[in-house]
Protein backbone atom coordinates (compact mmCIF):
# COMPACT_ATOMS: atom_id res chain seq x y z
CA UNK A 1 0.00 0.00 0.00
CA UNK A 2 2.92 2.34 0.68
CA UNK A 3 4.16 1.73 -2.86
CA UNK A 4 0.62 2.43 -4.07
CA UNK A 5 0.49 5.81 -2.34
CA UNK A 6 3.93 6.69 -3.70
CA UNK A 7 2.69 5.73 -7.17
CA UNK A 8 -0.32 8.05 -6.71
CA UNK A 9 2.06 10.93 -5.94
CA UNK A 10 4.13 10.07 -9.01
CA UNK A 11 0.99 9.99 -11.20
CA UNK A 12 0.11 13.50 -10.03
CA UNK A 13 3.69 14.63 -10.59
CA UNK A 14 3.66 13.34 -14.16
CA UNK A 15 0.31 15.00 -14.86
CA UNK A 16 1.58 18.30 -13.52
CA UNK A 17 4.73 18.24 -15.64
CA UNK A 18 3.41 16.81 -18.92
CA UNK A 19 -0.34 17.52 -18.86
CA UNK A 20 -1.24 14.00 -19.96
CA UNK A 21 -0.30 10.36 -19.80
CA UNK A 22 0.20 10.12 -16.04
CA UNK A 23 -3.36 9.09 -15.35
CA UNK A 24 -3.05 5.88 -17.32
CA UNK A 25 -1.21 4.21 -14.42
CA UNK A 26 -4.06 4.85 -11.97
CA UNK A 27 -6.10 1.75 -12.83
CA UNK A 28 -3.14 -0.69 -12.62
CA UNK A 29 -2.10 0.88 -9.30
CA UNK A 30 -5.62 0.39 -7.89
CA UNK A 31 -5.93 -3.17 -9.23
CA UNK A 32 -2.48 -4.62 -8.49
CA UNK A 33 -1.29 -2.58 -5.50
CA UNK A 34 -4.58 -1.94 -3.68
CA UNK A 35 -6.41 -5.12 -4.75
CA UNK A 36 -9.55 -3.50 -6.21
CA UNK A 37 -11.64 -5.15 -8.92
CA UNK A 38 -11.10 -3.69 -12.42
CA UNK A 39 -14.64 -2.27 -12.51
CA UNK A 40 -14.28 -0.45 -9.20
CA UNK A 41 -10.73 0.61 -10.12
CA UNK A 42 -11.92 2.34 -13.29
CA UNK A 43 -14.55 4.17 -11.23
CA UNK A 44 -12.08 5.30 -8.57
CA UNK A 45 -9.61 6.23 -11.31
CA UNK A 46 -12.14 8.62 -12.81
CA UNK A 47 -12.48 10.47 -9.49
CA UNK A 48 -8.74 10.59 -8.78
CA UNK A 49 -7.85 11.64 -12.32
CA UNK A 50 -10.70 14.15 -12.50
CA UNK A 51 -9.91 15.83 -9.19
CA UNK A 52 -6.18 15.88 -9.83
CA UNK A 53 -6.56 17.28 -13.34
CA UNK A 54 -8.96 19.94 -12.05
CA UNK A 55 -6.32 21.14 -9.57
CA UNK A 56 -3.78 21.31 -12.39
CA UNK A 57 -6.22 23.08 -14.71
CA UNK A 58 -6.93 25.73 -12.05
CA UNK A 59 -3.24 26.66 -11.91
CA UNK A 60 -3.02 26.85 -15.70
CA UNK A 61 -6.19 28.95 -15.85
CA UNK A 62 -4.66 31.51 -13.50
CA UNK A 63 -1.69 31.71 -15.89
CA UNK A 64 -4.10 32.11 -18.84
CA UNK A 65 -3.03 28.80 -20.37
CA UNK A 66 -6.54 27.36 -20.84
CA UNK A 67 -8.59 27.86 -24.02
CA UNK A 68 -12.17 27.76 -22.69
CA UNK A 69 -13.76 27.85 -26.15
CA UNK A 70 -11.86 24.77 -27.26
CA UNK A 71 -12.56 23.02 -23.95
CA UNK A 72 -16.29 23.64 -24.45
CA UNK A 73 -16.23 22.51 -28.10
CA UNK A 74 -14.41 19.32 -27.22
CA UNK A 75 -15.94 18.81 -23.80
CA UNK A 76 -19.68 18.78 -24.51
CA UNK A 77 -19.77 15.71 -26.80
CA UNK A 78 -17.04 14.04 -24.77
CA UNK A 79 -18.81 14.51 -21.43
CA UNK A 80 -22.07 13.19 -22.86
CA UNK A 81 -20.28 10.11 -24.20
CA UNK A 82 -18.43 9.43 -20.93
CA UNK A 83 -21.54 9.75 -18.78
CA UNK A 84 -23.62 7.57 -21.11
CA UNK A 85 -20.92 4.90 -21.26
CA UNK A 86 -20.57 4.70 -17.46
CA UNK A 87 -24.27 5.00 -16.66
CA UNK A 88 -25.79 2.72 -19.29
CA UNK A 89 -23.27 0.98 -21.58
CA UNK A 90 -20.85 -0.47 -19.02
CA UNK A 91 -23.55 -1.96 -16.70
CA UNK A 92 -25.19 -3.58 -19.75
CA UNK A 93 -22.05 -5.57 -20.60
CA UNK A 94 -22.37 -9.14 -19.20
CA UNK A 95 -19.88 -10.40 -16.62
CA UNK A 96 -18.91 -13.32 -18.90
CA UNK A 97 -18.31 -12.25 -22.48
CA UNK A 98 -17.25 -15.58 -23.95
CA UNK A 99 -17.47 -19.14 -22.64
CA UNK A 100 -16.12 -22.22 -24.38
CA UNK A 101 -15.39 -25.40 -22.42
CA UNK A 102 -13.03 -24.53 -19.58
CA UNK A 103 -12.26 -21.12 -21.06
CA UNK A 104 -14.21 -18.07 -19.93
CA UNK A 105 -13.46 -14.47 -20.90
CA UNK A 106 -14.85 -12.25 -18.16
CA UNK A 107 -15.55 -8.52 -18.33
CA UNK A 108 -12.81 -7.85 -15.76
CA UNK A 109 -10.16 -9.72 -17.76
CA UNK A 110 -11.25 -8.07 -21.01
CA UNK A 111 -11.07 -4.66 -19.31
CA UNK A 112 -7.50 -5.23 -18.20
CA UNK A 113 -6.42 -6.60 -21.60
CA UNK A 114 -7.88 -3.56 -23.39
CA UNK A 115 -6.27 -1.31 -20.80
CA UNK A 116 -2.90 -2.98 -21.35
CA UNK A 117 -3.18 -2.40 -25.10
CA UNK A 118 -4.08 1.24 -24.43
CA UNK A 119 -1.04 1.58 -22.17
CA UNK A 120 1.28 0.17 -24.83
CA UNK A 121 -0.16 2.60 -27.39
CA UNK A 122 0.24 5.48 -24.92
CA UNK A 123 3.85 4.47 -24.26
CA UNK A 124 4.70 4.75 -27.95
CA UNK A 125 3.16 8.22 -28.04
CA UNK A 126 5.32 9.24 -25.07
CA UNK A 127 8.53 7.67 -26.32
CA UNK A 128 8.50 8.87 -29.91
CA UNK A 129 10.40 12.09 -30.68
CA UNK A 130 8.35 15.28 -30.48
CA UNK A 131 7.07 16.22 -33.92
CA UNK A 132 4.21 18.56 -33.08
CA UNK A 133 3.97 21.99 -34.68
CA UNK A 134 4.42 25.00 -32.45
CA UNK A 135 0.83 26.09 -32.98
CA UNK A 136 -0.75 28.82 -35.11
CA UNK A 137 -3.61 31.12 -34.18
CA UNK A 138 -6.26 30.12 -36.71
CA UNK A 139 -8.01 26.74 -36.93
CA UNK A 140 -10.06 25.59 -39.93
CA UNK A 141 -13.72 24.69 -39.40
CA UNK A 142 -13.12 21.11 -40.56
CA UNK A 143 -10.46 20.76 -37.87
CA UNK A 144 -12.96 21.76 -35.19
CA UNK A 145 -15.54 19.32 -36.58
CA UNK A 146 -12.93 16.59 -36.40
CA UNK A 147 -12.21 17.63 -32.83
CA UNK A 148 -15.86 17.02 -31.90
CA UNK A 149 -15.68 13.52 -33.41
CA UNK A 150 -12.35 12.99 -31.65
CA UNK A 151 -14.01 14.05 -28.40
CA UNK A 152 -16.69 11.39 -28.75
CA UNK A 153 -14.05 8.71 -29.36
CA UNK A 154 -11.95 9.82 -26.43
CA UNK A 155 -15.04 10.01 -24.25
CA UNK A 156 -15.75 6.38 -25.08
CA UNK A 157 -12.22 5.37 -24.05
CA UNK A 158 -12.51 7.34 -20.81
CA UNK A 159 -15.93 5.90 -20.06
CA UNK A 160 -15.04 2.26 -20.66
CA UNK A 161 -11.49 2.16 -19.28
CA UNK A 162 -11.29 5.05 -16.80
CA UNK A 163 -8.29 6.63 -18.55
CA UNK A 164 -7.98 10.37 -19.06
CA UNK A 165 -6.47 10.09 -22.54
CA UNK A 166 -4.17 13.10 -22.31
CA UNK A 167 -1.57 11.36 -24.48
CA UNK A 168 -4.12 11.45 -27.32
CA UNK A 169 -5.73 14.75 -26.44
CA UNK A 170 -2.68 17.03 -26.46
CA UNK A 171 -1.62 16.14 -30.05
CA UNK A 172 -5.23 16.72 -31.18
CA UNK A 173 -5.34 20.17 -29.59
CA UNK A 174 -2.02 21.16 -31.15
CA UNK A 175 -2.62 19.71 -34.62
CA UNK A 176 -6.38 20.26 -35.10
CA UNK A 177 -6.92 23.47 -33.13
CA UNK A 178 -3.38 24.85 -33.52
CA UNK A 179 -3.01 25.64 -29.82
CA UNK A 180 0.47 26.44 -28.49
CA UNK A 181 1.88 23.51 -26.51
CA UNK A 182 1.54 25.12 -23.05
CA UNK A 183 -2.06 26.13 -23.74
CA UNK A 184 -2.79 22.62 -25.06
CA UNK A 185 -1.50 21.15 -21.79
CA UNK A 186 -3.68 23.45 -19.66
CA UNK A 187 -6.76 22.90 -21.84
CA UNK A 188 -6.14 19.16 -21.81
CA UNK A 189 -6.19 19.09 -18.02
CA UNK A 190 -9.55 20.90 -17.92
CA UNK A 191 -11.11 18.55 -20.49
CA UNK A 192 -9.76 15.48 -18.68
CA UNK A 193 -11.12 16.81 -15.36
CA UNK A 194 -14.63 17.41 -16.69
CA UNK A 195 -14.71 14.10 -18.59
CA UNK A 196 -13.48 12.04 -15.66
CA UNK A 197 -15.77 13.60 -13.05
CA UNK A 198 -18.75 13.21 -15.39
CA UNK A 199 -17.84 9.54 -15.76
CA UNK A 200 -17.63 9.13 -11.99
CA UNK A 201 -21.04 10.78 -11.66
CA UNK A 202 -22.40 8.17 -14.04
CA UNK A 203 -21.07 5.47 -11.69
CA UNK A 204 -22.91 6.74 -8.62
CA UNK A 205 -25.23 4.01 -7.42
CA UNK A 206 -23.33 1.22 -9.18
CA UNK A 207 -20.58 0.78 -6.54
CA UNK A 208 -20.13 1.18 -2.79
CA UNK A 209 -17.54 3.95 -2.53
CA UNK A 210 -14.90 3.98 0.22
CA UNK A 211 -14.71 7.77 0.44
CA UNK A 212 -12.00 7.85 3.12
CA UNK A 213 -9.62 5.83 0.96
CA UNK A 214 -10.62 7.61 -2.25
CA UNK A 215 -10.21 11.12 -0.84
CA UNK A 216 -6.88 10.22 0.78
CA UNK A 217 -5.50 8.83 -2.48
CA UNK A 218 -6.80 11.87 -4.36
CA UNK A 219 -5.17 14.29 -1.90
CA UNK A 220 -1.78 12.63 -2.48
CA UNK A 221 -2.21 12.81 -6.28
CA UNK A 222 -3.29 16.47 -6.07
CA UNK A 223 -0.19 17.28 -4.03
CA UNK A 224 1.83 15.58 -6.76
CA UNK A 225 0.29 17.61 -9.57
CA UNK A 226 0.84 20.90 -7.70
CA UNK A 227 4.49 19.97 -7.16
CA UNK A 228 4.76 18.87 -10.79
CA UNK A 229 3.45 22.21 -11.98
CA UNK A 230 6.25 23.98 -10.10
CA UNK A 231 8.95 21.53 -11.20
CA UNK A 232 7.85 21.87 -14.83
CA UNK A 233 9.29 25.39 -14.83
CA UNK A 234 12.80 24.08 -14.11
CA UNK A 235 12.95 20.45 -15.31
CA UNK A 236 12.51 19.48 -18.99
CA UNK A 237 9.18 17.66 -19.27
CA UNK A 238 10.52 15.65 -22.24
CA UNK A 239 12.87 13.75 -19.94
CA UNK A 240 10.10 12.80 -17.52
CA UNK A 241 7.75 11.97 -20.37
CA UNK A 242 10.17 9.44 -21.85
CA UNK A 243 11.03 7.84 -18.52
CA UNK A 244 7.34 7.64 -17.72
CA UNK A 245 6.62 6.25 -21.19
CA UNK A 246 9.10 3.44 -20.58
CA UNK A 247 7.41 2.66 -17.25
CA UNK A 248 3.99 2.61 -18.92
CA UNK A 249 5.30 0.28 -21.65
CA UNK A 250 6.72 -2.17 -19.10
CA UNK A 251 3.55 -2.06 -17.00
CA UNK A 252 1.26 -2.53 -20.00
CA UNK A 253 3.30 -5.48 -21.25
CA UNK A 254 3.24 -7.05 -17.77
CA UNK A 255 -0.56 -6.68 -17.52
CA UNK A 256 -1.07 -8.17 -20.97
CA UNK A 257 1.09 -11.23 -20.22
CA UNK A 258 -0.45 -11.68 -16.77
CA UNK A 259 -4.05 -11.52 -17.96
CA UNK A 260 -3.54 -13.71 -21.02
CA UNK A 261 -1.54 -16.39 -19.20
Amino acid sequence: MIVGYLAAAFIGLALGMTGGGGAILTVPVLVYLFGLSPGLATSYSLFVVGSTSLAGAAGNFRRRLVDLRTALLFGLPSVFTVFTARKFLLPAIPDVLLHSGDFALTKDVATMILFALLMIAAAFFMLKPEALPAGRPAAPVCGKCRLVVYGVGLGLITGLLGAGGGFLLIPALVILVKLPMKTAVGTSLLIIAVNSLAGFAGDLGHYDTDWLFLLGLTAIAVAGILAGGRLARNIPAVWLKRVFGLLVLITGTYILIREIL
